[in-house]
């Protein structure tokens, strides 16, 4: 009888292993959908709504006029994607170097995308049909809140690359160091470049490059 006993825990706790198993992966693959899910979105807007040129306005002004609630979800699921990530990264590098800190930056990330998608800019750039040609003479309170969200985004993933590429770097895995590292560098060189009538074009490739490291550091612990 108690051998019965402990051969049902067993299956039990084999169980519940497999089953945690099961939803972490769940929730790093969200993270690896994260990027492409929103590059796809943004991409299918600036190639069919009417008016609408990357190379003046930037990704953020498609949640403004009659479609703008799809850029308004894209920026939401996206965060929650990346928040499931999180979630999933915390759960396979608990007590590992990097395992905190990591998957918290992560998580603010993905807030950042949350608050940037509920929080809307102000209409700008001509765009849309209508609005000023240039910045407008006054901004909102939401329009704050969405440079704001916008803000820790970028920023929070960008202090992430560093503190996965001095993990990797002391655990020997330097080709993941360097690809940290370089993915950091290419997004401050593409932000700091010093012309502002190509913001919007490099705000997208620096997203372009967030997101993709994002998508191979949640997609690594899949594939370990």
């Amino acid at each position: 009888m108690t051998t019965t006993a402990n051969a049902t825990g067993a299956g039990s706790a084999v169980a519940g292993v497999d089953s945690r198993r099961t939803t972490t992966r769940a929730l790093l693959t969200g993270g690896v959908l994260a990027g492409p899910l929103f590059a796809v979105v943004a991409a299918a807007q600036v190639l069919t709504r009417d008016g609408f040129d990357l190379t003046r306005q930037p990704l953020s002004l498609l949640a403004l006029g009659d479609l703008g609630w799809i850029q308004t979800a894209n920026f939401v699921v996206t965060g929650l994607l990346a928040l499931a990530g999180a979630v999933g990264l915390r759960r396979t590098l608990r007590g590992e170097p990097g395992g905190t800190w990591g998957p918290a930056l992560i998580a603010v990330h993905g807030l950042g995308l949350i608050v940037a998608g509920v929080l809307v800019s102000d209409p700008s750039m001509g765009w849309p049909t209508g609005a000023p040609e240039g910045a407008p003479a006054t901004v909102s309170w939401h329009a704050v809140g969405h440079g704001v969200g916008a803000g820790l985004a970028f920023g929070s993933l960008s202090v992430a690359f560093l503190v996965f590429a001095r993990t990797w770097w002391r655990a020997g895995q330097r080709g993941w160091a360097a690809f940290s590292l370089l993915s950091a560098l290419a997004v401050v060189a593409v932000l700091a470049f010093p012309d502002q009538g190509s913001i919007s074009v490099r705000m997208a490739l620096a997203s372009v490059v967030t997101f993709g490291w994002l998508t191979a550091l949640c997609a690594r612990p899949l594939t370990r």
